[in-house]
């Protein structure tokens, strides 16, 4: 076995194992951590003009793995909101896919972009903590698939999977934080499915991709990194019931200003 290669699946697996236990202890998806991490090792591992591309797309591949490892064990818990996650579904859906889809008429330094400012943004709000207005409830269905369709868009086009979104818009709407954390795991899962859908098609024509790809998804990383999440997801899902999650929340918030930062300035 060639040593670069035992090197990218060192690096694919211990990216896998730190990703499934933030997806499972605060509902994030991975993403946020695959992505950036992602951009940067293939830079080293593959000859490619769209690491970008390929980092998204694979990000929300293994998104789906590890998020069904996470749903299951919280669902076991009794803490998904099964109704929440019907209202939000099939904004969800759709959104998803087409965010997957677009993908291919964004440069890759756009998409970086897009990235770095959600990535930011999703960071403040954990660090601010902000609290919602008691009286605030869901929004019926006509809301609640305009708010599933915005948070699939933007889940899917940047790869950070449905959960990093929609556990804000929960507590913002008075849910508990656990379980709006184990619905958003939930809610991962058809944003990781139709997303992954439409990166394949959109990359399907795509030139200066590497060996080992569907459309955008490269093979490699996927089953490194869910060779490790898809043991470590049911971990951090355990946890979440035990640890100060607000606190993490807050720590884990700098990290992601970190992450932003090279997605922002330091990605071509």
């Amino acid at each position: 076995m060639p040593e670069h290669f035992v090197i990218e699946l060192s690096v694919y697996l211990v990216t896998g194992a730190f990703v499934g236990i933030a997806a499972g202890l605060l509902g994030i998806g991975g993403g946020l951590i695959i992505v950036p991490v992602l951009v940067t090792a293939l830079t080293y591992f593959i000859d490619s003009s769209q690491t970008v591309h390929i980092a998204i797309a694979t990000s929300l591949a293994t998104i789906f793995i590890t998020s069904l490892s996470s749903a299951y064990a919280h669902h076991k818990h009794g803490a998904v909101r099964w109704n929440l996650f019907r209202m939000l579904a099939f904004g969800v859906l759709a959104g998803a896919f087409i965010g997957g889809w677009l993908s291919q008429y964004f440069a890759s330094g756009t998409l970086s972009k897009i990235f770095g400012i959600l990535e930011l943004l999703i960071a403040l709000n954990m660090l601010l903590a902000l609290k919602p207005n008691p009286s605030r409830e869901l929004p019926g269905f006509v809301g609640n698939t305009a708010a599933g369709t915005v948070i699939g868009n933007l889940s899917s086009m940047v790869g950070i999977g449905g959960g990093t979104l929609t556990t804000p818009y929960l507590v913002w709407n008075n849910v508990s934080m656990h379980q709006a954390i184990a619905t958003s795991a939930a809610v991962s899962l058809p944003v990781a499915l139709a997303g992954t859908i439409g990166y394949i098609l959109a990359g399907l024509q795509a030139t200066d991709l590497p060996d080992y790809t569907t459309g955008y998804i490269y093979w490699p990383a996927f089953f490194g990194i869910i060779m490790a999440s898809i043991f470590t997801a049911p971990v951090g899902a355990k946890l979440v019931h035990k640890l100060p999650v607000k606190l993490l929340k807050r720590a884990f918030g700098v990290f992601l200003i970190l992450l932003a930062a090279k997605m922002l300035f330091f990605t071509n």
